[in-house]
């Protein structure tokens, strides 16, 4: 059995789904923009990969760093969002939904993983 719901997988996977999505559309003409889209692709598609190892986890420890790649990968994903937006003048749209998305799971995450750490140490 999954140690992690179907919901927080599916809106993981749909996260990395949005990130492919707004990669491929991205202009390539200019070389910052290319390098910051590829950082992007990796952060935000390594969320929902972390997630597939957590929720397959032997140990909550193991799924407490599975989860902490995560909140890592979020974070970073963030930051390429932030950049692609403030410094290449990137508008649009998913940008705004992306970086809101990532914000709430890293808040999920965080609240799991404080929940679990604080069961382990009783």
């Amino acid at each position: 059995m999954s140690r992690l719901s179907e919901e927080i997988r599916d809106r993981t996977k749909a996260f990395a789904s949005t990130i492919v999505r707004l990669y491929a559309r991205l202009p390539r003409e200019r070389r910052e923009v290319e390098v910051i889209a590829y950082q992007l692709l990796r952060s935000g598609t390594s969320v929902a990969a972390h997630v597939r190892e957590a929720s397959r986890s032997r140990s909550d420890a193991e799924l407490c760093s599975k989860l902490d790649g995560a909140i890592q990968e979020a974070d970073e994903s963030m930051l390429w969002l932030e950049l692609l937006r403030d410094d290449c003048g990137i508008d649009d749209t998913s940008i705004v939904q992306l970086h809101s998305d990532a914000d709430e799971i890293i808040a999920i995450f965080v609240t799991v993983v404080s929940r679990v750490r604080k069961s382990l140490a009783k």
